[in-house]
């Protein structure tokens, strides 16, 4: 009997604990469909309220291209560039590698004294100068033997338009070896063992107007 009031203790905290639930049911209550929604942090911003954040960017003009003016005409890329307005499929570095093939064919067609091989390559002035040379050379008796060891440096020094006719000189420095022999094969000029370096100015030119896209040589020094 002497444990009755622990017991009424018990029951005791038991009925406030009861009336404690009851009471906070009553102040949460049950949800009724009209409680104001909260947005988490982070949550995805909505389409309307994404347009009123939208910073409107002031479009940069397009940047004008930088006017350059012609190459003055009288020097070698203003020539080239008039020599470009009068044959749009001109190219200076396509032209000297025609050049140097040139170069090598009418250096040895010469030696050999070979006209067929160099009339097509040559104006016509410039072939009776060079047919003379052969045959006088050939009346004499006399052979010539040349050799390009070496190219070693061309570049167009000079390049303009005379009417419709683009006109363009080259320079050209190689090692070679140029001996004219007589009749006997004797040594009449040159020498057969030591390279000379020889430097020649070739002026090639052709005719803007034609199909024909060969150059031909129509004049040539040396220096």
């Amino acid at each position: 009997m002497g444990d009755l009031p622990h017991y009424f203790d018990i029951i005791l905290f038991a009925m406030v604990a009861a009336f404690l639930v009851l009471r906070l049911r009553s102040v949460l209550g049950r949800r009724t469909g009209n409680e104001r929604r909260r947005d988490l942090p982070g949550s995805p911003i909505t389409p309307a309220a994404a347009a009123n954040k939208i910073v409107a960017l002031t479009q940069r003009p397009a940047p004008t291209a930088l006017a350059t003016a012609p190459p003055p005409p009288n020097t070698v890329a203003g020539g080239l560039a008039q020599i470009t307005a009068a044959d749009p499929g001109f190219d200076a570095s396509g032209f000297l590698d025609g050049a140097r093939g040139a170069f090598e064919l009418i250096v040895a067609a010469f030696a050999k004294g070979d006209k067929n091989a160099l009339q097509p390559l040559l104006s016509d002035d410039t072939y009776k100068s060079f047919a003379a040379a052969i045959d006088e050379r050939e009346a004499a008796g006399e052979t010539l033997e040349t050799r390009i060891d070496k190219l070693k440096d061309i570049d167009i020094v000079e390049a303009g338009m005379d009417g419709s006719a683009a006109r363009v000189t080259v320079k050209l420095v190689s090692d070679q070896i140029n001996v004219l022999r007589a009749h006997d094969g004797s040594v009449v000029d040159g020498d057969p063992e030591n390279l000379i370096e020889k430097t020649d100015f070739w002026t090639f030119c052709r005719d803007t107007r034609s199909p024909d896209p060969n150059w031909l040589l129509v004049a040539t020094g040396s220096g």
